[in-house]
């Protein structure tokens, strides 16, 4: 069995989160410069099994996709083609980043620590992964 790794998807940095191989936790993996996403995705599924790769899906109030879809969906595609036999799914993320700084509050970060955007990048994919992962 492989891992699951999710990606909150951003126009600067992607946060990136992978599963343990028994898929029972989530951890964070450095964030990564959007353009370096492709890259990084490759080289990692090149070394550790992953099943299964799930974006972050930024939808509105109303459910419809976010202005963010317009260079998400174009990223996701790229990363299909150079992955033909991966499999990938959209997973809501709607407040996963409110919800990030929210446990950083939670969880006694410094505001300085708070304000770095890497972290609550990192985060957010963690959120994502534990969604798909309760679910699954």
């Amino acid at each position: 069995m492989g891992r699951i790794m999710a990606i909150d998807c951003g126009r600067k940095r992607c946060g990136v989160a992978v599963s343990d191989v028994l898929r029972i936790a989530a951890g964070g993996l450095p964030t990564v410069r959007t353009c370096d996403l492709e890259a990084f995705v490759t080289d990692y599924c090149s070394r550790e099994p992953v099943d299964r790769i799930i974006i972050g899906h930024p939808l509105t109030l109303r459910g419809e996709d976010s202005e963010s879809m317009r260079y998400i969906r174009p990223l996701v595609n790229r990363l299909r083609k150079l992955l033909p036999d991966m499999e990938f799914e959209e997973v809501d993320e709607r407040f996963t980043s409110a919800q990030a700084h929210r446990d950083m509050i939670t969880a006694g970060f410094k505001k300085s620590d708070r304000q770095r955007k890497d972290l609550a990048d990192e985060m957010a994919a963690v959120l994502i992964l534990n969604l798909w992962l309760e679910t699954h």
